[in-house]
């Protein structure tokens, strides 16, 4: 598979000192999708136009980049309808709700491409997204640190002001066998749709999220990266088809509120262990990069998240 090696991303785990407490819903990510947003818009915009595709800066200002990507130019022929976001959300886990005063609140955020150009503003958004205050009550926290994946040091503390530099790439699985068997641990809800109908549990086969994994990756090279992938969709579908799965997946339904549409929606999908076999090779090293940028429907809200196993 011939992705970009090293891959452009990296995941940041930020740590809060709760100051007022917060109540967080069951799930958080839709929230803090929300306060990031809002923040970003207020640090980046400077016409404070009311919508980003009216503004004269709408391709240059670093807001719609990061949290609303417009189609690229050479796309003006072809309809592009959600351009994938360099960024994701992994709130604190399932059911994480209250966060008395002095309490630690840590999540990560994961940026891909672009989006790790614009760390110092993604951090100071985070920064005055929890100082203006997060959930019903509006409770406040203050930013200690901030440390890279794989990393014991903060690349960013309270203590020291400066974003220290950092690789900011993931290595892909070398060249040579792939496991021929791996499960895939999900623990936020995996959504998937075919035609628009989102599929249960006994739907699902292998094939689904294989194409599913490929296409968020393609998208995401394509329209972030501003590069191509040189594959045959078609002979890789048909090789998914061969790979057989045994799933332990369970339903799992959780609700957010839609600001844009006022309106609460619920957002179901599926969660639990699910095991691959076969010949994986080629997929190998979009299932390990899988695990950074999340798959199915939502992933900016965290969702798709899943950890690999490897049998010994």
């Amino acid at each position: 598979m011939p992705l970009p090696t090293p891959f452009p991303a990296a995941r940041y785990r930020l740590e809060f000192t709760t100051e007022q407490p917060i109540h967080l819903p069951e799930y958080a990510g839709s929230a803090l999708r929300g306060a990031f947003g809002h923040a970003l818009r207020q640090l980046a915009c400077v016409t404070r136009q009311p919508h980003c595709a009216e503004c004269p800066l709408y391709r240059s200002c670093a807001y719609p980049a990061i949290f609303e990507t417009p189609p690229p130019l050479a796309y003006a022929r072809r309809k592009v309808s959600n351009v994938p976001l360099p960024f994701v959300v992994e709130p604190p886990p399932w059911g994480e709700r209250a966060h008395a005063a002095g309490s630690l609140l840590h999540f990560s955020t994961v940026l891909i491409g672009p989006a790790l150009a614009q760390l110092p503003l993604v951090l100071m958004a985070w920064r005055r997204a929890l100082q203006l205050g997060l959930g019903p009550q509006q409770g406040t926290a203050r930013l200690e640190r901030v440390f890279v994946e794989g990393q014991t040091e903060p690349i960013l503390s309270a203590a020291a002001p400066g974003v220290r530099p950092h690789a900011q790439l993931l290595p892909l699985p070398p060249p040579g066998p792939a496991p021929g068997c791996v499960t895939l641990v999900f623990d936020t809800p995996l959504r998937l749709q075919i035609g628009g109908h989102l599929l249960g549990v006994g739907e699902l086969t292998a094939q689904h999220l294989l194409r599913a994994l490929l296409r968020r990756v393609a998208e995401l090279v394509e329209l972030q990266l501003g590069a191509s992938l040189d594959i045959d969709f078609a002979a890789l579908s048909a090789h998914a088809s061969t790979i057989s799965g045994d799933c332990q997946l369970a339903w799992r339904d959780w609700t957010r509120q839609s600001n844009r549409q006022q309106q609460r929606m619920v957002l179901g999908g599926v969660v639990g262990r699910w095991t691959l076999q076969g010949d994986l090779a080629p997929f190998w090293p979009l299932l390990h990069l899988g695990q950074w940028l999340h798959v199915g429907k939502n992933t900016t809200f965290g969702l798709g998240r899943y950890g690999i196993e490897v049998p010994a």
